[in-house]
């Protein structure tokens, strides 16, 4: 008979295979923030990876539902999740995968909704984007918090994953041409109602492209949470057409303005979405000397105007929230433009007002100018870890 104490167990711990490699932390991976912008095929590929991996915290962020469509090319999701906010089913799923993630599910539109505190509160951002627009935004976001982020795209069998770091490295904006610019500006120039006809369905993708696509971008994140050399500067193109791959270096463009050190940020733990921003204009003054102008994390539209008949109509919110009735001008019915802003001078009487009224997402951040100084101010009241955790630092 044999003794029960001498019996030795072979089963391996869950994360035995990853340990086994000389350079491999698991405790970087169950510590560290990521957030994940879009859970279509892509971002449910990545998300996929990053539970396997055991990441410990991770927020999804997405405004789309889940459509029978998503079901040939996103992991993740089931039948039965038809309807359904995709960062929810991508949560749930994750989870089921590996209970020791917490997932945080965020229903937004990233132009619109999703504060910058998210942004530092990230360790690393992955971008699972479909449009120039959006990409645009996550750069300047990463930028203004310090953070390093990993870009993907795919279409049917071609993908490519760029890594940025500014001002380090060259970031998104450095890598885009006069066509992509000339892109943006058409679409800034139409009406929003032009906009909202003209909305295009989703770029045609397969799982497979996805499936190496989001792979790669899973194995980024690695490497930045590792300290490791990684892809930030550079592309890896990935064509399986012909099954060929090829890496290219991106020169930071002196005219982007992304690559100044940013300015240092501050929590405010006692300031919200509810703060009124003469309280945050005080303390700008006092710790800078005195103020110009407070920033804004996103242009906001002021007012929307009628180009036939002169007509003004205040509406204190991002593009993405003016509603249809706001399209149209009270006066004649002709369609009307919006009249955008993205700072506030000191004096203003809309600094009487609060970020939400403004427009302002939840835990967002602003910035502060007194001449050649500035300084951010983070609404870090709002942050649904506020009692729990602080704020991590870059990497």
């Amino acid at each position: 008979m044999s003794d029960p104490l001498n019996v030795v167990s072979l089963r391996e711990g869950r994360f035995a295979r990853f340990e086994a490699v000389s350079w491999w932390r698991q405790e970087r991976l169950r510590n560290a923030r990521v957030l994940v912008i879009g859970a279509g095929a892509l971002g449910n590929e990545v998300l996929k990876n990053l539970a396997l991996l055991g990441v410990g915290h991770v927020a999804v962020a997405d405004l789309d539902h889940v459509e029978l469509s998503n079901l040939s090319r996103s992991v993740l999701y089931r039948e039965t999740d038809e309807g359904r906010p995709k960062a929810e089913c991508a949560a749930k799923a994750m989870n089921a995968i590996h209970p020791g993630t917490q997932v945080t599910p965020l229903i937004c539109n990233v132009l619109a909704d999703l504060g910058l505190g998210w942004f530092r509160w990230a360790d690393v951002v992955v971008g699972a984007l479909d449009n120039r627009e959006a990409r645009v935004f996550v750069n300047s976001a990463c930028a203004r918090t310090g953070r390093a982020w990993v870009d993907g795209g795919i279409e049917v069998l071609q993908g490519i994953v760029r890594g940025f770091f500014p001002p380090q490295t060259a970031c998104y904006e450095c890598t885009m041409s006069q066509v992509d610019w000339d892109l943006i500006q058409k679409r800034r120039s139409c009406t929003m109602l032009a906009k909202r006809a003209l909305a295009e369905r989703g770029t045609p993708t397969t799982p497979t492209t996805a499936s190496v696509i989001g792979g790669i971008q899973a194995q980024e994140v690695i490497k930045l949470l590792h300290g490791m050399e990684a892809l930030t500067g550079r592309g890896f193109f990935f064509d399986g057409a012909q099954h060929q791959s090829y890496t290219m270096t991106y020169p930071v463009n002196p005219d982007c303005p992304w690559h100044e050190p940013a300015a240092d940020i501050i929590p405010l733990d006692t300031a919200g979405g509810n703060t009124p921003l003469t309280q945050i204009a005080a303390e700008a003054t006092q710790r800078l000397g005195g103020l110009d102008a407070l920033d804004l994390s996103r242009e906001l539209v002021e007012a929307m105007e009628c180009p036939a008949c002169g007509t003004q109509t205040a509406v204190w919110r991002a593009v993405e929230h003016v509603s249809e009735d706001q399209l149209l001008c009270p006066g004649c019915g002709g369609a009307c433009a919006p009249r955008l802003v993205h700072s506030l001078p000191a004096g203003s009487p809309m600094l009487e007002r609060t970020a939400r009224e403004l427009g302002l997402p939840a835990w967002d951040i602003l910035w502060a100018r007194h001449g050649e100084q500035a300084l951010g101010f983070e609404l870090a009241a709002d942050s649904p870890f506020a009692k729990t955790s602080p704020a991590n630092p870059a990497l």
